[in-house]
């Protein structure tokens, strides 16, 4: 494996469909969102809910976990993930709910969407085509149109900005401007850091892909904060790398899984742990870290930490963010394998599709 990443025509050639380019556009993704967040018409009818709820799964959900970790400390109301074919029973006409699918064609979140309908929630649906969008025009409801023709794991500019552009129009949280413009300046200079032109020698992102390799991966996070990146971690090395990973909570983690690590040490020699850190970790939660690692070390294959970077909270978070994704695909030309197709995803949708 050594200097195969320093090989910038062999990361072409395994990454055939191009995901890397995807991954260095996100700063633009970003803008363009924003963009479309700004220029949706909002009726207002929309205005003054009570909770929110996004509902949606995989690459269309993952902006929801980042509304709600992000906005914890901010926002005064609910703001709660679904991930299922069915609404909590407590959402209502006061509830807003975002129908949020890249393809529009996510059976799960159709029939979520059909649910908040019933329920005469305010609704708003954020897809680039397919049967939500349809709906939608059936139905006159407001959609939020974003650009098609991408893996819906490459979309997350398109799939969260928006949404917190809308939150911020209808006063439910203040202007985020200077954070994005934060947010926007920071990753135009890791991609600079992180790009296959940069040798490994100076690529933070690719030695760390070097030192996951041939493990699976445990990414740890804090709960209602880096949990979110733990999760987008965990799918990124599972759609691009092609590699078992799992996200794991702190403080919850300390309650039961740590215990797990007592047997089995052949087994978790073939692991590797990252932590996820950040400045507004508490100190409890930071000797937490601190004390797990140790404990873990002892087991596992590779344990190792990276920090956030950044001033603003949103900053901070898509640094991490950022920075997983790149690894990604570059375990995926370590692997020698295409990050884009999803085969596993495509077949189960096939059989689906038969009942």
């Amino acid at each position: 494996m050594i200097n195969v990443l320093d090989d910038v025509q062999k990361i072409k050639k395994v990454d055939s469909s191009n995901m890397m380019k995807l991954v260095m556009d996100m700063p633009l993704m970003i803008k363009e969102g924003v963009d479309i967040g700004k220029n949706v018409k909002i009726s207002k009818g929309i205005s003054k809910p009570k909770n929110i709820i996004v509902t949606g799964l995989g690459g269309s959900a993952i902006g929801g976990d980042l509304l709600r970790c992000y906005l914890s400390k901010e926002v005064n109301i609910p703001i709660v993930v679904n991930r299922n074919y069915n609404l909590p029973n407590w959402v209502n006409k006061d509830t807003l709910v975002f129908a949020a699918s890249y393809s529009g064609n996510t059976e799960e979140t159709i029939s979520a969407y059909k649910d908040a309908l019933s329920r005469k929630a305010k609704l708003i649906a954020i897809t680039s085509n397919g049967a939500i969008k349809k709906m939608c025009d059936e139905k006159n409801i407001l959609c939020v149109d974003i650009p098609s023709g991408l893996s819906p794991r490459a979309a997350i500019g398109y799939l969260f900005f928006p949404m917190l552009i809308i939150l911020s129009r209808l006063k439910l949280i203040k202007s985020k401007e200077n954070e994005i413009k934060e947010t926007l300046s920071l990753l135009d200079k890791l991609r600079n850091m992180y790009i296959p032109e940069v040798k490994s020698k100076n690529n933070y992102a690719k030695q760390l892909a070097y030192k996951l390799a041939a493990k699976s991966i445990i990414i740890c996070g804090v709960l209602d904060w880096t949990e979110v990146v733990a999760v987008r971690w965990k799918c990124q090395f599972a759609e691009n790398s092609k590699v078992f990973s799992v996200a794991s909570l702190l403080p919850e983690m300390n309650h039961n899984e740590i215990v797990g690590w007592d047997l089995l040490k052949d087994v978790l020699g073939k692991f590797a742990v990252i932590f996820l850190r950040d400045k507004m970790d508490s100190e409890r939660i930071k000797k937490r870290i601190d004390i797990t690692k140790f404990i873990i070390s002892k087991r596992a294959g590779y344990v190792g930490e990276v920090y956030s970077v950044g001033k603003s909270d949103l900053a901070r978070l898509f640094s991490l963010i950022y920075l997983g994704d790149f690894i990604s695909v570059y375990l995926s030309v370590l692997y020698n394998i295409d990050p884009t197709p999803v085969q596993a995803i495509d077949y189960l949708k096939r059989e689906l599709s038969k009942l």
